[in-house]
């Protein structure tokens, strides 16, 4: 009698010893479910942990009763869901734990397959550890239903603000598009040798035309032409120019021929040179457009509208016809 007695002792503090166990990690039992394929489950090697068995025990009895655990019950995780899960948790249980380590993609439980475990593990700690568990979930079932609302509130202000961020975006990108665009230094000088640079200054000022260009330089020749050919099509083109100009009219018939309209009208009440795009915007070159780069020269854009409306009214009055 005494004997047995004692064994029942013994058993009790078993499970005494166990039940405290259990409730030292239950504050974390909320902390080892996860969200896999649109459901909460556990982890093999956590639920090793509180039914205090080995990692591989627990799945071989799962295994053993297979037809108890249908896919929604349990399932293995693919080299994928396991790296994301290991990258969003950081549990050193996806790694195995004092149990065992991980040799294979470790099995999750869904909360009827954790129900299911209690039965086919058969021991006071697996039924207790399970009971707690079951109570975490109805727990997270319960807490989710009372602020579903709150979730919707939360989901509909996340939607505004990523709608008016995206839009936001939008807008911004059109004002740095815009400042690309349009903002450039006031003046720009280059210096002998750079040809390429003024080149492609040169290229980037005629192409800003939509409708007309006018260039007033008393020295133009086919090199002239070779910048104006790179203006969009459809823009006009009025050279003002000397009348000794070395640019023939069989050099302004070939121009046209591949990029009308070019005209070319003479005067010489002109010395400096000036690039006027589609009337309103003008440039004061230092040098004529033939030279670019050959000799040290500037470029400034002329910022008062009213001086290239005195400009293009001048050209009016004195042009040789």
């Amino acid at each position: 009698m005494a004997k047995t007695e004692s064994t029942a002792l013994t058993q009790t503090n078993k499970n005494t010893q166990a039940a405290e166990i259990i409730e030292s990690v239950q504050p974390d039992i909320k902390n080892l479910i996860y969200v896999v394929r649109n459901q909460q489950v556990m982890i093999d090697s956590d639920l090793a942990l509180l039914y205090q068995v080995e990692t591989g025990n627990l799945n071989k009895a799962m295994k053993r009763n297979q037809k108890r655990f249908p896919e929604d019950f349990c399932f293995q995780l693919t080299k994928q869901e396991y790296e994301n899960l290991k990258f969003q948790s950081g549990s050193s249980s996806l790694n195995g734990n004092g149990y065992g380590g991980r040799r294979y993609m470790p099995y999750v439980y869904t909360e009827q397959g954790i129900s299911m475990l209690a039965s086919v593990l058969r021991s006071e700690i697996a039924i207790d550890a399970s009971i707690r568990i079951m109570r975490t979930f109805v727990e997270m079932r319960r807490f989710i239903a009372n602020n579903a609302l709150l979730f919707e509130r939360i989901s509909n202000v996340e939607l505004k603000q990523l709608e008016y961020q995206k839009q936001t975006d939008e807008k911004l990108d059109q004002i740095f598009e815009y400042i690309s665009e349009h903002e450039e230094s006031s003046q720009k000088i280059f210096f002998d040798g750079q040809i390429y640079d003024a080149f492609g200054l040169l290229v980037s000022l005629i192409q800003k035309a939509e409708k007309n260009i006018t260039l007033i330089d008393g020295y133009v020749d086919v090199d002239t032409l070779n910048l104006l050919c790179k203006k969009n099509d459809k823009v006009s083109v009025t050279i003002y120019t000397h009348e000794k100009t070395k640019l023939s009219g069989a050099d302004v018939n070939k121009f046209n021929a591949q990029y009308p309209v070019l005209v070319v009208k003479y005067t010489k009440v002109f010395h400096d040179r000036f690039l006027i795009l589609d009337d309103k915007i003008a440039y004061h070159i230092g040098a004529s457009l033939k030279d670019a780069g050959k000799k040290c020269f500037g470029i400034n854009l002329i910022q008062d509208e009213g001086i290239v409306q005195d400009i293009l009214q001048r050209l009016e009055l004195e042009t040789e016809e």
